[in-house]
């Protein structure tokens, strides 16, 4: 038996949101063809149903492939798309679709064909279902811009309306992103939460030795741009605010935010965003990166100043959830002579959902619509249109929203040990 990996903690959930300005509107970044920017959330949640593991002793199979054959085994179970897609950057063709040593591999590649400068995969079932456990163990393609999909749609309506179900629209290295689309509208209208494992909205590094200095640097090679919603450089006292209390600088008698008055240089800025928006108290505006390049942030203070802790709030706030996280950074001083590391931060160490295979999981009911990482429910929405008989598809993506698209995507692949469908045991 193929061995299983133990669930990672889950430390921050986050929905899908993220804008070129930095006064905050309501804003649905997901980038498909004919999706109005201004897209409410119209698909209703319960949060209060209470979170449940998957006990598979509730279930029996139902249908499986475990990749153990050959690669001609795979025309058996699944259609190949074979041509351009436009909506992507890549086109897909059954070569790029391999099973090899008991998994399959969903291989990227740098070449022209079908009149684009990519190529992948994307399989189809032969089997349709209607309801049931779903589940795919597999890991990401090794680099940015692609999208390691498993999913469900459907075009044939006996019931309901047309809909696709993206169990995890997974991106290196660590985001899982579930979607739900009602594809009979035009356009189309979803509810996307994206999950960003082992980043924080909200940082607080409390010095053990306080520091002196005039400069403060941060500086990150996150692979797309990013908001810097409040940067504060404290004061040494013994306790400091909460970094994502919208009056951190009230919250604590005693307290000196070095920051405020401070003259700030960055490395650039999207949309001539103003640097100055992360120290104006309000987690609500917001200075933006550039989207390519190490980005960086300098301060230079009004003197020298002994500062015990620093604190910075990062991401996209939407509906109450946070997304749009860094996946590193590096925090520095001046001694007066270089740059001193003071603490630093890459969740592709920890959690690099490339590296090892995770299981993604959907329980799919007339009433309920459940996401599983790991076997652990993120995320669940009231069922009100899904109702027809729908195919799995696997399928890996480049893409132009999520950090440049380069050479290290060329030989990437998305690859998969199973996928098993499961019916509730009556």
């Amino acid at each position: 038996m193929k061995s299983r990996n133990i669930f990672l903690g889950l430390l921050y959930c986050m929905s899908v949101a993220f804008s070129c300005t930095y006064e905050q509107p309501e804003y649905n970044p997901i980038r498909k063809p004919g999706l109005d920017d201004e897209q409410q959330n119209p698909f209703p949640t319960d949060p209060e149903e209470p979170k449940e593991d998957v006990d598979l002793n509730e279930w029996e199979l139902l249908w499986a492939d475990e990749f153990a054959g050959t690669d001609a085994d795979l025309d058996a179970a699944w259609n190949s798309e074979n041509g351009p897609a436009y909506h992507i950057l890549c086109s897909r063709w059954r070569e790029n679709a391999v099973i090899s040593n008991g998994t399959l591999k969903l291989v990227n590649k740098k070449e022209s064909r079908g009149g684009q400068d990519w190529t992948a995969a994307s399989l189809t079932s032969k089997t349709r279902f209607k309801y049931g456990y779903f589940e795919c163990r597999y890991r990401y393609a090794n680099a940015n811009a692609i999208n390691n999909s498993f999913w469900l749609s459907t075009n044939v309506v006996e019931e309901g309306k047309k809909f696709e179900i993206d169990v995890n629209e997974g991106k290196y290295p660590n985001k899982i992103a579930t979607n739900l689309w009602d594809n009979s509208a035009n356009p189309h209208i979803g509810a996307s939460k994206t999950f960003f494992y082992g980043s924080e909205p909200g940082y607080s590094i409390q010095l053990e030795t306080p520091i002196t200095t005039q400069r403060i640097r941060f500086s990150s090679n996150n692979s797309s741009y990013f908001h810097i919603r409040e940067f504060r450089l404290y004061n040494v006292l013994a306790s400091y605010p909460d970094p994502l209390s919208e009056t951190a600088d009230r919250d604590v008698a005693g307290l000196q935010n070095f920051a405020t008055p401070a003259t700030i240089r960055v490395s650039g800025s999207l949309n001539n965003t103003d640097p100055y928006s992360m120290v104006d108290g309000k987690i609500t505006t917001s200075w933006i990166s550039q989207a390519e390049g190490e980005k960086w942030i300098e301060m230079n203070l009004v003197a020298p100043s002994k500062i015990g802790c620093i604190q910075f709030v990062n991401g996209w706030l939407d509906n109450g959830n946070w997304t749009g996280l860094i996946s590193d950074y590096k925090l520095q001083y001046h001694d007066g002579n270089q740059w001193v590391d003071i603490a630093t931060k890459n969740v592709e160490n920890d959690f690099n959902f490339a590296d090892e295979f995770h299981t993604y999981g959907l329980e799919w009911t007339k009433e309920y619509i459940i996401y599983y990482f790991d076997r652990r429910e993120i995320r669940r929405i009231e069922n009100e249109f899904c109702y027809s008989e729908a195919p799995v598809i696997l399928s890996s993506a480049i893409i132009s929203w999520d950090g440049p698209v380069t050479d290290a995507i060329d030989g990437t692949q998305m690859e998969v040990d199973y996928v098993r469908v499961y019916k509730r045991k009556e």
